[in-house]
């Protein structure tokens, strides 16, 4: 059989070559990809490992904050003073705050007297603040002098809406944007001095700044306007707020509301319980320290 020409074999030579270069680019390219998504992960499973461990930091020092609320010794309680205050928990730092619920306005019942001031001191004119607070009132079903609900839905359509007033409790402060005449403006100029966990209304020895501004307001119109407080003595409503560190720079923030009293079943209630992502008020307050 004739040899094949040394050219022809040069060429078969240098294409096996070519592709055999080819091949080793491509496995390094697989190998190199696969690194890089094994990192990625081991990095995304590092971080979840490390939220997870402050994130149970954070519920242990809420459940221990509800066990000293539900102390019987009230000599032995934490307070609730809404100062920050720092727990030990093994090597983890935790800083936990309790405040009290009724340091602010439950919209869902609280008087339209008491909203009215409150929109006033926040910035609101004196009849938009009147007429907004009975817009709130209407749509929580709190009113003082309930309206024909078809009265009121004229206003709603005239307005270019296609709803009306539920006449029930807020689910959430965000569906105050959806009352007649609230601007978004307004919303946030109140929002943080609202909650839809408080009693009807506010703790004078506890109000906010803003809260205070506004039932101060309402004494000027003599002690017949200031509201009642309805709430049992023995029944408090607390949230309790715990910044927890984990491995690396890991922080978790977790709330709930809860509601103790000898008359509440167990001694205590859990109302919400969730993440926030607003860690500043607790950093920035001053911290005391809390002993285990």
């Amino acid at each position: 059989m004739a040899g094949r020409p040394p050219s022809s074999c040069r060429r078969d030579g240098g294409f096996a070559l070519i592709i055999v270069l080819w091949t080793l680019v491509l496995i390094g390219f697989i190998v190199v990809h696969l690194t890089a998504s094994g990192r990625t992960e081991i990095r995304i499973a590092s971080n979840l490992a490390a939220n997870s461990i402050a994130e149970a930091a954070a519920d242990g020092a809420i459940f221990e904050a509800i066990f000293n609320l539900s102390d019987p010794r009230p000599d032995r309680r934490w307070p609730v003073d809404g100062i920050a205050r720092e727990l030990s928990a093994d090597t983890r730092r935790v800083i936990v705050r309790v405040e009290d619920e009724a340091s602010w306005i439950n919209p869902s019942s609280a008087s339209p007297v008491l909203l009215e001031a409150l929109l006033r001191v926040t910035g609101s004119d004196p009849e938009s603040a009147h007429r907004l607070a009975v817009a709130i009132s209407e749509w929580v079903g709190s009113a003082t002098s309930p309206r024909p609900q078809n009265a009121i839905l004229t206003e709603y359509r005239a307005a270019g809406l296609d709803y009306g007033p539920p006449g029930g409790p807020l689910e959430s402060l965000d569906e105050l944007g959806r009352v007649l005449g609230m601007t978004p403006a307004t919303l946030a100029a109140i929002r943080s001095h609202l909650t839809l966990f408080g009693p009807q209304e506010p703790n004078p020895a506890t109000a906010d700044p803003v809260v205070a501004a506004a039932l101060a307001l309402l004494s000027q119109a003599g002690p017949a306007a200031l509201p009642g407080n309805q709430v049992p003595q023995d029944v408090l409503t607390v949230r309790i707020t715990a910044l927890a560190a984990g491995p690396g720079n890991a922080r978790v923030v977790r709330f709930a509301i809860v509601r103790t009293g000898a008359t509440v079943p167990r001694g205590y209630t859990v109302l919400a319980w969730g993440s926030s992502v607003d860690t500043d008020p607790l950093l920035a307050a001053p911290v005391a320290s809390l002993t285990r």
